[in-house]
């Protein structure tokens, strides 16, 4: 009986093991996740496009270069500001409120350009966003060129981009696929640490102690044996 009995045990816990799933699985779980939900993103989202026009600021004959490299700067920052736009929208074919989240200007510390960039889901609308809002720069910006002693002019005009800007699908599943790893990793060292297993030998060892000692039966029997002789 005490054979059957802890062989049930035995197969509880073998069975036991076997259904509970081991302590890693929510990385490649969430990992699995991720790449799904990325890849259906890059499915189902339309493509966008970016197309770039650049502006360069030109001194005068009576103005250091550095002048222009700090006007630049300035005319990058109010690129996208109201009044720019609104001389930007009727050929971008936007207005000035839709415009402002379709166009981005950017420069560099060292050079006197500006590139301004135009999204949108045509090609050719991020084109014409682009040289349209570079025209109202120059436009704006050339009116006080007297007083300023520099100008922009246009460098080089945005043509329609022949592939789109957004990721493609495999790339947005493979973002989704890092992140849905990089999750299961955190969740993994901030999940509760198990008990150890060492951890319930100590209490088993008072009734291993216990039936190591002798019966009382058996410790009675002695000490007659010893009275006897």
């Amino acid at each position: 009986m005490a054979d059957t009995a802890d062989q049930k045990k035995t197969d509880h816990r073998r069975r036991a093991r076997f259904l509970t799933p081991p302590a890693w699985w929510p990385l490649p779980a969430l990992a699995l996740l991720g790449l799904a939900g990325g890849g259906a993103y890059g499915v189902l989202k339309a493509p966008e496009y970016a197309a770039t026009s650049y502006v360069v600021a030109v001194p005068d004959d009576t103005t250091e270069p550095a002048t222009a490299l700090g006007f630049s700067q300035a005319y990058a920052r109010i690129a996208t500001s109201s009044s720019t736009l609104a001389y930007a929208q009727p050929r971008a074919g936007l207005s000035a409120r839709k415009l402002r989240s379709h166009v981005r200007a950017e420069t560099s510390p060292e050079s006197p350009m500006i590139a301004i960039t135009g999204t949108s889901k045509r090609p050719a609308q991020a084109a014409d966003i682009a040289n349209a809002v570079a025209d109202a720069l120059s436009l704006s910006s050339n009116q006080a060129a007297k007083n300023t002693g520099v100008q922009l002019l246009l460098f080089s005009q945005a043509v329609a981009p022949t592939e789109p800007a957004s990721p493609s699908a495999p790339v947005s599943g493979a973002v989704g696929l890092c992140a849905g790893g990089l999750l299961g990793g955190l969740w993994m060292l901030a999940r509760p640490r198990r008990r150890p297993e060492a951890a319930a030998a100590p209490a088993a060892a008072p009734a291993e102690e216990y039936a190591s000692l002798p019966a009382q039966g058996e410790h009675s029997e002695t000490k007659e044996k010893e009275s006897v002789r």
